[in-house]
């Protein structure tokens, strides 16, 4: 027997199973869902310089994709709308592509230092310019796009799973404890690139063409 068949045996396949696991959520935290931005989600939206954000095409097939920039580089259109800029990148954009088939997307607002963090889920588009990509540039360079979600459920989310990953943590952190990033792309995706030109491709001259 394989260890998938055994793993099979205790497959969960309806919401009653799960919840005789995990048990029902407290009426505070089964209501805490709203549908327009409050103003402590404005000023978190404000103070966070990273957000993940999830979408999947018309077969379910799924894409996180990581967004950075300074903080507040994302933009409250009003109580109800978000845009995310889209900079320069390696052109593949699995979630702009699955956003043309399936609009539904979520996203996690980060703040360095804080375990809890806010979620918002909906549905999104994509735009090639707006009057407000001005007030979106950086280092003189506007965005490429922007993904514009219409906001339908958004929350905050406790801080259980940075504080059992001790993710902000400097002592815990061991940043070698893998391969390079020049290591991980001669093995996987430059196998014709040395080492060296790798090294020097993702030093100094990585960071300064972010823009």
């Amino acid at each position: 027997m394989g260890s998938h068949d055994s793993v099979d045996d205790h497959r969960i396949q309806t919401a009653e199973q799960l919840r005789v696991l995990v048990g029902e959520p407290l009426p505070r935290v089964r209501d805490k869902v709203r549908t327009t931005l409050h103003e402590l989600d404005r000023d978190w939206i404000a103070a966070s310089p990273f957000c993940v954000v999830s979408t999947s095409d018309s077969e379910g097939r799924c894409d996180s994709s990581p967004k950075g920039d300074p903080p507040g580089f994302v933009k409250v259109l009003d109580d109800t709308t978000l845009a995310v800029p889209e900079r320069k990148g390696n052109k593949r954009v699995d979630g702009y592509l699955n956003v043309l088939e399936n609009p539904h997307v979520g996203l996690i607002f980060l703040v360095p230092g804080r375990g809890d963090t806010l979620r918002v889920n909906g549905r999104a588009r994509l735009v090639a310019d707006a009057p407000w990509f001005d007030e979106m540039e950086v280092k003189g360079h506007r965005p490429v796009l922007a993904l514009v979600v219409d906001v339908e459920e958004v929350f905050f989310h406790c801080a259980k799973a940075f504080m059992r990953s001790r993710l902000w943590h400097p002592s815990t952190w061991d940043p070698m404890a893998v391969g390079s990033r020049p290591e991980i792309a001669k093995a996987l995706e430059r196998p014709e690139d040395s080492v060296e030109e790798l090294e020097k491709y993702y030093g100094e001259q990585y960071s300064t063409g972010l823009y």
